[in-house]
Formats: structure tokens, C-alpha cells, sequence
């Protein structure tokens, strides 16, 4: 685990921005990461320079032929972090942005005809582009129910479902309210087991920074990231499709040719700074791995962050210490339970207003969030009767020594209601 690792911990929160202090508020610890994780020095660094130029794509100059090199190593690092040999990778506005995209060629693309399928465990990114698509092309939007207790949906519940005529079907692979996963491989094997042409988009935003993806691996045909999240910038979403659905009628611009999927001229920066993402994860991954091979590197890399992870929320959850965990703590309701997570706990703590909490921890300098029973987050709160939840959310650069002044926190606003 990195932590374990002498000297590696503090390696890793050296290469981040602001890693414990807010340069609007002063020393703080940072569980706001599912919100938008800390950004790579390097990535702001990158972002400043390709600001900075002058000049645009296309053009047979060399300022241009650099652009357009940056372009190439961007997608060929998209490709590598995904394990995408096949397909298209393209950049779009935001990973909401990618999302509605995916959706709505696939479900214009589809065959006539047949159902949509989605799971109310879902973003709204998702959940509302299957609901306006489903109506548009006139289909019965099929919703599979998670699991309330547990916060996830498995692949029973999708299983009781299935149909041979469904057109395009939806996953989430992390939720950003509960932090828990799903079974992507093998939901979406399920799917093909039952309906083999469904199109299946996939909804890595919160999963891409908290472990490995395989895109070849899952047998998908779409899926989106979010950069903001896995420690690059706002500003670009990335998004990957399969050959079968690029070979689909799509929105492009005419005589660009069948693999094009971009819509204008998009940032470099964006190709430049998701490679600063791929070259942090390569440096980790070659702590515990000597491989020659890339992937087998950034593989490594995602292995060691969901074990560091993993041992984030033992200590979130069960203390660290002389300190209690939140599991432990009287009057705290954890959202979906106490399994494991990736990069998320929510909770409710009794007699305590959630917004009047995420304050008081912040005047302690620990940075948390409240999610509302809004379109955004009501899929997971709603039907627990819940108005809102802190939303305690980590990165595996995040330290015990952080934890630490979390669960203290904690302890301080459970003792100011005692």
C-alpha cells in the first residue's frame, strides 16, 4: 500500500495543488473529492502553457504540428488508460456532456424499436439522458431498482429485468452519493447473455480516479470520465465508443469521416493535461510494479490506490487510534451502510442540521459537502426518508493524520450536542 511504502506517501501529496491548505481559507483537510479532486502541479503547469499559445490545429506549421502531436499522445494515453485498442476516444464538453452524446446516438441508432433499460442507482447525467432519449425515440424506459440498505445494484437485480429487445442499456460504475460499485463486467455480460445487440454505456465518472478501467474487458460500448475528477481540470469530458456503435449513424461533421465524434476544435490542453494524469499514474504504478509495459503499470497504479483506499475507510469507519470511527460513533446513520466504498461515505448525524455540520467541520478545517435530496442525489436519499447527508468523500492521497482530524472533528460536534 502507499502508505507502507517509506517516503512514498509524502512523494505522492508533494506532486498535488493546495494538498492542505485552501488558498482562500488556510489549512484544512480535503474530503470534498467526489465534488472535484486536488489537481496535479503538473496539470496546472500544462494548463498555463497551452493557454498561452498562440495558434491552432491543422495548420503546417510547427506551432501547429506540436498541437496536434500533444492531440495524439493525449488519445494515445486516453486509449491506455482505458484498455481501448479498439474504438474511439473523444473529448466533449464535460462527462455529463459525454454521457448525453453516448446515449443519444445510441438510442437514435439503435434499431427501431425495443425498450431502454437503466438502474435507479444512476447520476442524473445518466438517468436524465436515458429518460429524454427513451421518450424522443418513443421507448419504454425499464428502471432496475437498487438496493436501498446496501446503496448498490447488482446483477441479480438486473437480471430479473432483461429482455431480448432491449436497445440500449445503462450502468453506473460508482455512485457518488453511496460509494459503492457494481459488477460492470459482469451486469453487462448478463445484458449480452439476454440481449446480445444492446448498446451498453457506462458511467465511470466517480470509479476512473479509485481503480483500474477495462473497457475491452467489460464488453461495453460507452463509456464517459469526468477529468475534474480523476486530478486533472474542468473544462473537458472524455469518452470512448465501440466500434459496432461507431459504425452507427452519428452526429459528426459531414465528410470528416466515420470515426469522427468530436464536435469543433476542442482544447490541447485537455489532451495534454489528461497525459500529466497518465504520467502520475504511470509513476505510481512503477512503485509497485517493474514491468516494461505501460498498462501494466497504470493497472498497478489503480491496485494500489483502491488498497490505500480501502485502508481510508477502515480508519473513516472504524477509527484510528484512540479515536472511534464513524461506525462507532452514537447518533451516526452511515448512507448504505458500512462495506466497502470507493472514495465515499455519506451520513446523517442525529440532532445536528446537515448544512449547520458541514460548516462546523469546516471552521475545524476539515472540507466535507452536503448532498441534498435534490434532482442530484433524491435516486439514493429520497427513498430513505433522508432530506440531505454529509457527503465525506477521499483520495488515496488523503492521510490518516487527516483522518484523524476528521474523526475528531466529528467527536467535537457529537460533544457539542451531548
Amino acid at each position: 500500500m502507499i502508505s507502507d511504502t517509506p517516503g512514498l506517501l509524502d512523494a505522492v501529496r508533494d506532486r498535488f495543488a493546495h494538498i492542505d491548505v485552501c488558498p482562500f481559507e488556510g489549512p484544512r483537510a480535503f474530503f470534498e473529492n467526489a465534488g472535484g479532486a486536488l489537481h496535479l502541479k503538473s496539470v496546472v503547469e500544462t494548463s498555463a502553457l497551452y493557454a498561452s499559445y498562440p495558434d491552432n490545429q491543422g495548420r503546417p506549421n510547427a506551432a501547429s504540428q506540436a498541437l496536434m502531436a500533444a492531440i495524439d499522445k493525449g488519445k494515445a494515453d486516453m486509449r491506455l488508460f482505458l484498455n481501448a485498442p479498439k474504438g474511439v476516444v473523444f473529448v466533449g464538453e464535460s462527462g455529463t456532456e459525454v454521457l448525453f452524446r453516448l446515449v443519444r446516438n445510441a438510442a437514435t441508432g439503435a434499431e427501431k424499436g425495443g425498450v431502454m433499460l437503466r438502474s435507479t442507482l444512476e447520476h442524473p447525467a445518466m438517468g436524465s439522458s436515458m429518460q429524454h432519449w427513451a421518450a424522443q425515440t418513443g421507448r419504454e424506459l425499464i428502471e432496475v431498482k437498487h438496493d436501498d440498505a446496501t446503496g448498490v445494484v447488482d446483477v441479480e437485480a438486473y437480471k430479473a429485468a432483461l429482455r431480448p429487445d432491449i436497445r440500449v442499456a445503462s450502468i453506473i460504475h460508482t455512485s457518488p452519493v453511496t460509494g459503492k460499485s457494481t459488477d460492470v463486467k459482469a451486469i453487462a455480460a448478463a445484458i449480452r447473455a439476454v440481449a446480445p445487440e444492446a448498446l451498453i454505456i457506462v458511467d465511470g465518472i466517480q470509479h476512473a480516479c479509485h481503480g483500474p478501467v477495462d473497457v475491452t474487458g467489460y464488453n461495453v460500448d460507452g463509456y464517459a470520465l469526468s477529468p475534474y475528477k480523476m486530478f486533472s481540470r474542468h473544462g473537458y469530458g472524455v469518452g470512448w465508443c465501440s466500434d459496432r456503435m461507431t459504425a452507427l449513424d452519428h452526429e459528426q461533421i459531414i465528410g470528416n469521416g466515420p470515426l469522427s465524434w468530436e464536435l469543433g476544435t476542442r482544447d490541447t490542453g485537455a489532451y495534454a493535461t489528461f497525459s500529466d494524469v497518465i504520467a502520475y499514474f504511470d509513476w505510481l504504478g512503477g512503485q509497485f510494479s517493474d514491468a516494461d509495459d505501460r498498462r501494466t503499470r497504470l493497472e498497478a497504479a489503480g491496485k494500489a490506490i483502491h488498497a490505500e483506499e480501502a485502508k481510508l475507510t477502515g480508519w473513516i469507519l472504524n477509527g484510528t487510534g484512540n479515536l472511534r470511527g464513524l461506525a462507532e460513533m452514537p447518533g451516526v446513520q452511515l448512507i448504505a451502510g458500512d462495506g466497502p466504498r470507493e472514495g465515499v461515505i455519506s451520513i446523517r448525524v442525529e440532532g445536528w442540521d446537515t448544512k449547520a455540520l458541514v460548516e462546523f467541520l469546516g471552521a475545524k478545517g476539515v472540507r466535507t459537502h452536503i448532498r441534498k435530496a435534490d434532482n442530484y442525489s433524491g435516486n439514493v436519499l429520497k427513498p430513505l426518508g433522508l432530506p440531505d447527508c454529509v457527503r465525506i468523500s477521499y483520495c488515496h492521497y488523503n492521510s490518516e493524520t487527516e483522518v484523524a482530524k476528521l474523526l475528531g472533528a466529528m467527536e467535537e460536534a457529537l460533544a457539542s450536542k451531548g
